[in-house]
């Protein structure tokens, strides 16, 4: 099995129309049906079903889809670190990162890095705990972002020096904006929404037994698209402070809770790692910087 092929694949998955998926490829149609049908006879398996007018992935289609995009984008990223090893002041750098307003401290490093090294390159995933530490298991991160403490059996990790605060988003004109911050009785009765990862560790921590009080209308993995949601009225976010625009004028208004809920970050990456140079020189510099 080529990469190559598995490419075709992929474009093929994607665009569900093989005239499309050729000319993106820049191949003939015909060539491309022939990649796919000795593909599908290599397996053993029908990967498409086909229509009039497009096509679509059958159920074994879709496992192949999931596994070879992990084996193209790890292709891809050999590729790139070997290009660079003659380079020392270039390379690639892959983080999976939580939203946070303490990613600016990464993003720091990140410019401190860049400029001793102006052919550093940077790629950055976002996601909640579950999704970048399974990408981080597979090889396709560096480093990886956590809003909870890491397992240090797996992962070597060092502490962001500052800490998010947990508060609750709603809009301007809501009764609780009147509130200086947010106890549990005060948020009795309203439709929350928050991240499942939240809501189920820190939340229902600083909740004391009374999680099962509050009413969770909405749950999430990513904070944004839930704020659009407090904009229409849905609801109140429980999140962190300052990852939306609350000035006057925004519309939004943002409250801490009370007793002070707080959570701390944590930069990991595997115990025993095959680093390129340069994750290697980044590493270093942000376990002095962090820990100064």
């Amino acid at each position: 099995m080529e990469i190559r092929t598995l490419r075709y694949f992929l474009a093929v998955a994607r665009e569900e129309h093989m005239t499309r998926a050729a000319e993106l490829l820049h191949v003939t149609q015909p060539t491309l049906s022939k990649q796919l049908k000795s593909l599908e006879e290599e397996l053993g398996q029908k990967l498409f079903t086909r229509g009039n007018f497009s096509i679509r992935l059958t159920e074994e289609g879709r496992l192949l889809r999931d596994r070879a995009a992990s084996l193209v984008e790890m292709a891809d990223r050999i590729e790139s670190e070997f290009g660079t090893l003659a380079q020392p002041e270039e390379g690639e750098l892959y983080f999976g990162l939580a939203e946070s307003v303490q990613i600016r401290l990464l993003a720091r490093e990140v410019g401190k890095l860049k400029r001793r090294c102006p052919g550093l390159r940077y790629h950055i995933t976002s996601g909640d705990t579950e999704q970048i530490i399974d990408r981080l298991d597979r090889g396709l991160l560096d480093f990886a972002v956590l809003a909870e403490r890491p397992d240090f059996h797996k992962y070597q990790a060092v502490a962001f020096p500052e800490a998010d605060v947990w508060g609750a988003l709603m809009p301007a004109d809501s009764p609780l904006a009147a509130h200086e911050s947010l106890t549990v009785d005060d948020l009795i009765g309203v439709p929350l929404l928050c991240s499942e990862q939240g809501w189920r560790g820190e939340i229902a921590a600083w909740c004391e037994g009374r999680i099962h009080e509050l009413r969770l209308d909405g749950s999430c993995r990513l904070p944004y698209n839930p704020s659009l949601f407090v904009r229409e009225g849905l609801g109140v976010l429980l999140t962190f402070w300052g990852l939306f625009d609350t000035s006057p004028g925004s519309e939004l208004a943002f409250r801490p809770l009370s007793p002070h809920l707080e959570t701390r970050l944590y930069l990991i990456w595997k115990r025993h790692p095959v680093f390129s140079r340069m994750a290697e020189q980044f590493v270093k510099q942000v376990e002095a910087s962090f820990s100064g």
